[in-house]
C-alpha cells in the first residue's frame, strides 16, 4: 500500500502538469482560431487562390519528396548558410498556420516576417512575393487557410551553424537590398506585358534563380530596370538557371515565341531543350498547369526585356555536330581502344558513350526523329558554356510528367566510377558542345 501511495503521489503533479497542458494549448488554439479571417471563407476566393498557388509553385518548396501537400519539410541547402527545412503551410492549427490572420499572412509573404515576429531566411522569396496585390494575397490567404488540408506534422530543426543562426542581421539585409512595393503597371506597355512582368517578377518569383547574386547573396536586380535582371543565377543544388534574356548568344533571343511557349508548357523543344531539375518541377508543378494567356503574356515580356551578354561565343542550342568515333568502335574489342599496358582500363569516353547513351540518343547522338529521345547536338544543356546541368542529368537523371505523359532519362551515379564518369562528361562536351564549324 505504501508504493500504491507512494506511486499515486509521484504520478499526480505529472497528471497534473499533462492536464494543464491540454487545457492552455485548447485555449491557445481557440485564441488563434479567432484571429482567422473567416469571412474570405468563399469558393470563388478559394478557387483564385489555388490557382495563384500554382503560378506560385508553393508546392515545389513546401512539399517534402514523398511527403504530404504542403506539409513542409523539404530540405534546401543555401549557400554560405547550411540546411533549411520548408514550413509547414497547412491549416493545421499548431505546426501549421491554421491560426495566422490575414495580416500575418501578408507580413510573411511580403516582408518575410513570421508570427511570431522573427525575420524568415531569405530562401522564402518575400522579396518577389512583395509584388503580389492586395486582391491576389486574400485568395491565397483564403485558399491555404480553407481550401488546403490541415496536416499534423512538424518539420526538422533547421542545421545552420550556431554564428549563422542569428535572425536579427536579416533586418539589415531587408533594408538593404528588399523592395517591399507592389507591383505597379508600367502605362507605357500593354495589359499582357504587365500581366507577364507581374508573374515573372511576382509569383512565379523567376529572377530566384535567374538573376546573379551579389555578396551577400541577394538578387542583383528585381526587375527589367535593374542590370543584370534574369541574365543566370548561382549553382544551386548542382543545377544553374541560365540566362534567359533576349540576348541572342548567352539568352533566347533566338528562341522563337511558339519554341518559348512550347517549353515552359511542356519542358520538351524538340532539338532545342529538355528541362530537368528544378526547371522541370516548376514546369511540372506549376508552368504547365497554367492559363494559356499567362503564359503567352509571360513570354511577351520575357522577350522584351533588356538582352544581357555573357561570355558565350556562340548559342548553346547550335553547338555540336553528330559522333563518328563511336561508329568505329562499334562491333570491335574494347581492348582495341583501352590502354594497350594494360587491358583492363576503363574504356575511354566514346565506347561509354555506346554502351550507356547510345541505345536512346543514337550512335551519332542525334536522337529519334520526333525528339521523344533528344538530340544531343544543338541541345541547349549540353552545348550550355558551363557542364554543371549536364553533370547532374547523367548523375542523377531527368524525370518530368506533364499532363499525364511522364518523361525520364535513368541517372548514372551508381554505374559509373568517378573516372568513368569524367571521361564520359569530357567526351559529351568535346562532341556534343563544340562550337559551329569544330
Amino acid at each position: 500500500m505504501r508504493l500504491l501511495r507512494l506511486s499515486v503521489m509521484l504520478s499526480a503533479p505529472l497528471l497534473l502538469w499533462w492536464v494543464v497542458s491540454v487545457l492552455a494549448q485548447e485555449v491557445w488554439d481557440t485564441a488563434g482560431a479567432t484571429e482567422v479571417n473567416t469571412e474570405l471563407n468563399l469558393p470563388e476566393l478559394i478557387d483564385k487562390g489555388r490557382y495563384l498557388a500554382i503560378a506560385g509553385d508553393c508546392e515545389a518548396c513546401h512539399t517534402a519528396p514523398g511527403g504530404k501537400l504542403f506539409a513542409g519539410g523539404r530540405a534546401m541547402e543555401i549557400p554560405r548558410l547550411g540546411t533549411l527545412y520548408s514550413s509547414n503551410i497547412t491549416p493545421d492549427i499548431n505546426v501549421g498556420i491554421g491560426g495566422w490572420s490575414l495580416r500575418e499572412f501578408d507580413r510573411a509573404l511580403r516582408r518575410g516576417i513570421g508570427k511570431m515576429g522573427r525575420n524568415l531566411y531569405p530562401a522564402m522569396p518575400y522579396e518577389a512575393y512583395a509584388k503580389i496585390t492586395d486582391e491576389d494575397m486574400r485568395a491565397l490567404y483564403a485558399y491555404f487557410l480553407f481550401g488546403v488540408q490541415p496536416v499534423h506534422d512538424a518539420v526538422p530543426a533547421n542545421r545552420i551553424p550556431k554564428p549563422l543562426s542569428a535572425r536579427w542581421p536579416l533586418k539589415v539585409w531587408n533594408w538593404l537590398f528588399v523592395d517591399s512595393e507592389v507591383y505597379q503597371p508600367r502605362p507605357d506597355q500593354s495589359d499582357e506585358w504587365n500581366r507577364g512582368a507581374y508573374l515573372v517578377q511576382g509569383l512565379a518569383h523567376c529572377g530566384e534563380c535567374h538573376t546573379p547574386r551579389g555578396i551577400a547573396f541577394q538578387e542583383k536586380a528585381y526587375d527589367e530596370t535593374g542590370r543584370g535582371f534574369l541574365s543566370g543565377g548561382p549553382v544551386l543544388d548542382g543545377w544553374e538557371a541560365y540566362n534567359i534574356t533576349p540576348d541572342p548568344v548567352s539568352g533566347i533571343g533566338k528562341w522563337s515565341r511558339e519554341q518559348l511557349t512550347q517549353y515552359l508548357e511542356t519542358g520538351h523543344v524538340n532539338r532545342l531543350a529538355q528541362a530537368g531539375g528544378p526547371m522541370a518541377e516548376a514546369i511540372e508543378n506549376s508552368l504547365s498547369k497554367m492559363r494559356g494567356s499567362d503564359i503567352a503574356a509571360m513570354v511577351t515580356y520575357l522577350r522584351d526585356i533588356p538582352p544581357v551578354a555573357g561570355e558565350a561565343r556562340a548559342p548553346r542550342h547550335q553547338r555540336g555536330q553528330p559522333a563518328s568515333e563511336v561508329i568505329i568502335k562499334r562491333g570491335n574489342p574494347i581492348a582495341v581502344d583501352t590502354h594497350p599496358a594494360d587491358a583492363t582500363k576503363t574504356s575511354d569516353g566514346a565506347r561509354l558513350y555506346l554502351g550507356m547513351c547510345a541505345s536512346c540518343h543514337g550512335v551519332d547522338g542525334t536522337g529519334t526523329p520526333d525528339g521523344y529521345y533528344p538530340s544531343l547536338v544543338n541541345n541547349s544543356t549540353v552545348g550550355a558554356e558551363s557542364d554543371h546541368n549536364l553533370r547532374q542529368a547523367v548523375l542523377y537523371g531527368v524525370r518530368r510528367t506533364v499532363d499525364g505523359h511522364k518523361k525520364m532519362m535513368p541517372g548514372f551515379a551508381n554505374q559509373l566510377s568517378e573516372q568513368q564518369y569524367e571521361k564520359l562528361v569530357n567526351y559529351l562536351r568535346r562532341t556534343f558542345a563544340a562550337p559551329p564549324g569544330k
